[in-house]
């Protein structure tokens, strides 16, 4: 009896600080941990379903070339003052 064999995909819940910046009609995404993406919403909703869909491309991309997804436990984040 031959088997079929079928690749099983795992999938996994990655988190990410995501940026939203009010622009004069709407808001630009960023994602400090993942560079050059950047999207954008014409209200606060459709600029995070933009950005959920920016990231799962851009983490696609990353596992098609054997690229790690980087966590944000691996930095160290803190909020500086400075004088200016």
């Amino acid at each position: 009896m031959l088997m079929s064999r079928k690749k099983m995909r795992t999938t996994h819940e990655y988190l990410f600080t995501v940026l939203y910046e009010p622009v004069a009609d709407g808001y630009q995404v960023t994602v400090p941990l993942l560079p050059g993406l950047i999207t954008y919403g014409r209200g606060f909703d459709e600029a995070r379903a933009m950005a959920q869909d920016a990231i799962q491309c851009y983490l696609a991309a990353l596992k098609k070339d054997h690229q790690l997804i980087p966590s944000e436990n691996s930095f160290v984040q803190e909020r500086l003052a400075v004088m200016a």
